[in-house]
């Protein structure tokens, strides 16, 4: 029995705002990182300075996470944090499920 067309087709996409931000933010750290030499400071307004200070004084605060999380502890941490806030991303999924349910 094939389902229905609007329960198959069900998809509910992420706020476009939320979208570009983490995209440009992953961008501008991945710049920064890997090419900092090459980031025109002056040009990015209060940016720049906020970016250059990053850079000469915390350089090991940005490559650290090249190295992965080593602590038995802190990994825990991580994966719960991602379940738990990974299944609260599930309730829209849940609520339509539910919704159409009960339309039936």
């Amino acid at each position: 029995m094939a389902p229905a067309a609007g329960a198959a087709a069900y998809f509910q996409r992420g706020s476009l705002f939320w979208f570009t931000v983490i995209t440009l933010s992953f961008g501008y750290y991945t710049w920064v990182v890997f090419w900092p030499q090459s980031i025109p400071y002056q040009s990015l307004g209060p940016l720049g300075p906020f970016t250059q200070y990053l850079v000469d004084h915390h350089h090991t605060l940005l490559h650290n996470g090249h190295k992965g999380i080593t602590s038995g502890q802190a990994q825990l941490l991580w994966f719960l944090q991602t379940f738990f806030f990974g299944i609260a991303s599930l309730t829209i999924l849940i609520a339509y499920k539910q919704k159409h349910q009960k339309e039936r």
